[in-house]
């Protein structure tokens, strides 16, 4: 089904290239957080001061919360994969966001997406197990504690994209839908329950992000340790 618009729930327009189907709405909705994360670090860095203010002000602090976090999850080695976990959770607050902006849409609504971010998570997890213990360590930690746990294993292995990107998805699609039913069944002279839960959306997408981002890093670190549980 096509549409003009990204903002009909569930509906996008498709273009098709190569034997290939793209959600058009979805990747305008992505490169438009895109360009609102780049810009947001532009402004945020463009001059910066030993006392920040306005936009520098408030990426530090979220920057600094981010830290303390990829410190406790995954130790000093998770330093090294902090500019794509804190790129990674702007990138979904935003996303996330959108949506909430009559006629736009959170590119997170679609499966593509958040599927394409859990698989990139996972991916990354097991190349930095290879990197960091060598493929026969690797590969024997999947039959630990014994052999018959391999299947377990790899069952927990493929249901972590799975879990990572139907989570996003389902919640941030039910918070959109949920507007466009308040705004269908509420009169427009009747603002506060719309006004209510666009406020408890914004929550959502916050904690949706963090949550995404939180079980990303909890992945990551058994793989940037040598210990393993």
């Amino acid at each position: 089904m096509e549409h003009g618009g990204g903002a009909d729930i569930g509906v996008h327009k498709l273009a098709h290239l190569a034997g290939l189907t793209f959600n058009m709405d979805t990747l305008y909705m992505t490169w438009l957080a895109m360009a609102i994360v780049i810009l947001i670090a532009v402004l945020a860095t463009r001059k910066l001061e030993l006392v920040p203010r306005g936009w520098q002000n408030l990426l530090e602090m979220a920057v600094t919360a981010l830290l303390d976090q990829i410190e406790g999850a995954m130790g000093p080695n998770g330093k090294k994969l902090s500019p794509l976990i804190i790129t990674l959770f702007l990138f979904l607050l935003i996303a996330n966001w959108l949506g909430l902006v009559p006629g736009l849409s959170s590119p997170t609504n679609d499966i593509n997406t958040t599927m394409g971010l859990a698989l990139m998570v996972v991916v990354l997890v097991h190349i930095l197990g290879v990197k960091n213990r060598g493929i026969v360590n690797y590969v024997k930690h999947f039959f630990q504690p014994f052999i018959p746990f391999v299947i377990i294993n790899l069952i927990e292995e493929l249901a972590k994209p799975v879990t990572l990107a139907f989570r996003l998805f389902g919640n941030i699609l039910a918070g959109e839908v949920m507007i466009i039913i308040l705004g269908m069944l509420v009169p427009k002279w009747i603002p506060v329950p719309n006004i209510v839960w666009l406020g408890f959306s914004v929550f959502v997408g916050l904690v949706q992000a963090f949550i995404f981002t939180m079980l990303s890093m909890s992945y990551l670190a058994n793989s940037v340790n040598n210990e393993h549980h």
